[in-house]
C-alpha cells in the first residue's frame, strides 16, 4: 500500500466512525431511528465531476487574466471562486497528444499518441473507465480527434456523443454529431451550443449516482466562426497584438515562412469571440448546477488542451516549446476542497488531471499514470510544488518544426531539437519571460547550462522517453 492509499483508508474510517458516532449517539438520545446505513451514505457521497476541455485557449485570454479585449465572466467565476493555477502546461502542445494525456495521465510517449494522425490504442486506461468502476453515471460529450476519422472502443462511459467531420476537428455550423454510435445530422445548430445542449440533458437526468462529464469543445479551434449575434463582438478594438506580429506572414525558427491563413487581426479578433461564445455555453452549465443544487456538490474543472502563438517571435499555431503555446488555463472550482479560492502557484501538467480526479473521490491511482494529484495544493495553496518538467513534440509531415525535447524550471527553459534541424535554445524565464533572447552562447547560458542538460536527461529516464535522445 503506498502513502496516497494509505491516507484514502484513513480519511474514509475517520469519516465512517465520525458517521456511526452521531447516528448512535441520535439513536439513544430517541430521537431519530435506527438510520447508521443512511449516515454512511450521507458521510461517503462523492462530488459530481465536469471537466470543460476547450480546443487552443491561450492561458491569459480571460478577463480574470487581465487580458485587455476578451470578456469571460463566468469562467472567470469558476477561476475566483476556485483555484486557479497560473503556472499549467501541457507536456505536448498539440490536440490529439494532450487530449489523450488528459485521459490517461501519462506523457504522449507513453500513451502513444505522439501526432494528430497517431492511432489511439484502445489498451490505454482512462480516468472515465476508472470513475465508472468508482460507481459513476459517466458521459463523453465533444471533440475526440486520436485520430480524427476513427472512434474508439471507450470504456466506463454511459454516452458517448463525438464528430468525426474534416478529420475529427468539426465544424462550427451543421456540424453532424455521433450519438452513442449513430450518425446524426444538426442542421442550423452551433456547435458549442450543441454540445452544451446535450452536457445539460445529461445532468438534469434523473440518476441514483454522482456524475461524470467530460465536455470536450471544438472552440476555440482554428476556423473561428462565431455565433450569429457575436459576429460584431469586439468590433474596432485595439487587439494589442505583439510588436513582432506580421499582418499575414509568420516564421518559424528557420526561417521557413508558414502563412497564416488570414489576417491576424481577423484570425485573433474572431478567436476572441469564439472565446466569449463558449463563456457564455459555461454560464448555462453553471446556472444549470445552480438550480439543481448541485454546485457545490460538483467538482467543475475547465482547462485548455494548448496554448496557441498569435504572433509572439512572429510566430502563428502552437507546437512550439514557448510559453504562449504550452501554457493552458486550468481552474478548479470545488468549495469543499478548495480552502482559499485564487490565483495558485504550482507548475502543474495535463497529467495531473486524472490523478487529480481520482484522489478526489478516494479512487485508487494506477502507477501507471505519470502525473500527481493536486489535491495537496488545493488544500494549501503555499505548498511546494514540482520545480520542472519535460516537454516534449514529434515531427510530423508536412509541418515544418521538428521533435522537441524541453526543460522548463521555474527559472530557466532549456530546448533541445532533433539532431540536424534547428539550433538549441536556453531561456532566462524570470530576466525574459517573452522568450526573445537566446543566451545559450553566452557566459550566463554557460554557467547553467550543464545542469539543465542534465535534468532533461534524468527526465527523459525517468518518464522512460525513447525519442531524439543525443548522446
Amino acid at each position: 500500500m503506498n502513502e496516497s492509499d494509505e491516507k484514502n483508508l484513513f480519511e474514509k474510517n475517520i469519516t465512517r466512525r465520525k458517521a456511526l458516532k452521531i447516528a448512535g449517539t441520535a439513536a439513544l438520545m430517541g430521537l431519530i431511528g435506527p438510520i447508521i446505513p443512511e449516515a454512511l451514505a450521507a458521510a461517503e457521497k462523492k462530488p459530481n465531476i465536469l471537466f470543460i476541455l476547450t480546443d487552443d485557449h491561450r492561458y491569459d485570454a480571460f478577463s480574470c487574466m487581465g487580458h485587455p479585449v476578451v470578456k469571460t465572466p463566468n469562467l472567470d467565476r469558476i477561476a475566483n471562486e476556485g483555484a486557479n493555477f497560473k503556472n499549467a502546461f501541457v507536456t505536448t502542445s498539440l490536440c490529439s497528444p494532450s487530449r489523450a494525456s488528459f485521459l490517461t495521465g501519462q506523457y504522449a510517449h507513453t500513451h502513444g499518441v505522439v501526432t494528430n494522425h497517431t492511432m489511439w490504442d484502445d489498451n490505454n486506461v482512462t480516468f472515465m473507465e476508472l470513475i465508472k468502476k468508482a460507481g459513476y453515471d459517466t458521459a463523453f460529450i465533444g471533440k475526440w480527434h486520436m485520430p480524427g476519422d476513427k472512434l474508439p472502443n471507450l470504456r466506463g462511459v454511459d454516452e458517448f456523443i463525438t464528430f468525426t467531420k474534416e478529420g475529427g476537428q468539426g465544424v462550427y455550423y451543421d456540424c453532424p454529431l455521433i450519438i452513442n454510435g449513430v450518425e446524426t445530422p444538426r442542421p442550423g445548430k452551433y456547435i458549442t451550443d450543441d454540445l452544451t445542449d446535450f452536457a445539460i440533458k445529461f445532468i438534469e437526468k434523473k440518476k441514483r449516482n454522482p456524475f461524470c462529464l467530460y465536455l470536450s469543445h471544438k472552440a476555440a479551434h482554428f476556423g473561428f466562426r462565431p455565433p450569429q449575434h457575436m459576429r460584431t463582438l469586439y468590433k474596432g478594438q485595439d487587439l494589442h497584438m505583439p510588436p513582432e506580429s506580421d499582418t499575414w506572414v509568420t516564421l518559424t525558427n528557420n526561417n521557413i515562412f508558414v502563412g497564416a491563413p488570414l489576417p491576424m487581426n481577423n484570425l485573433y479578433r474572431n478567436y476572441l469571440r469564439v472565446i466569449t461564445s463558449v463563456d457564455e455555453q459555461v454560464g448555462r452549465l453553471l446556472n444549470t448546477l445552480e438550480r439543481m443544487g448541485e454546485l457545490d456538490d460538483t467538482v467543475i474543472i475547465y482547462a485548455g488542451d494548448n496554448g496557441h502563438l498569435f504572433g509572439e517571435r512572429g510566430l502563428y499555431d502552437k507546437r512550439n516549446a514557448y510559453e504562449e503555446s504550452i501554457r493552458i488555463p486550468f481552474f478548479i472550482r470545488y468549495p469543499k476542497l478548495t480552502r482559499q479560492a485564487g490565483k495558485r502557484d504550482q507548475m502543474i501538467l495535463n497529467i495531473d488531471l486524472a490523478p487529480t480526479l481520482l484522489d478526489i473521490i478516494g479512487a485508487r491511482i494506477p502507477s501507471t499514470m505519470q502525473g500527481e494529484s493536486i489535491v495537496p495544493y488545493l488544500k494549501s495553496p503555499l505548498l511546494e510544488g514540482r520545480d520542472a518538467f519535460l516537454y516534449e513534440h514529434f515531427p510530423v509531415f508536412p509541418i515544418p518544426i521538428p521533435g522537441i525535447a524541453a526543460v522548463r524550471t521555474k527559472h530557466y527553459k532549456y530546448i533541445e531539437y532533433q539532431k540536424g534541424t534547428w539550433d538549441d535554445q536556453l531561456f532566462d524565464l524570470k530576466n525574459d519571460p517573452r522568450e526573445l533572447k537566446n543566451i545559450i552562447k553566452t557566459d550566463a547560458g554557460r554557467l547553467v547550462l550543464p545542469a539543465l542538460k542534465d535534468r532533461l536527461e534524468n527526465l527523459k529516464r525517468e518518464t522512460g522517453y525513447r525519442f531524439f535522445t543525443r548522446g
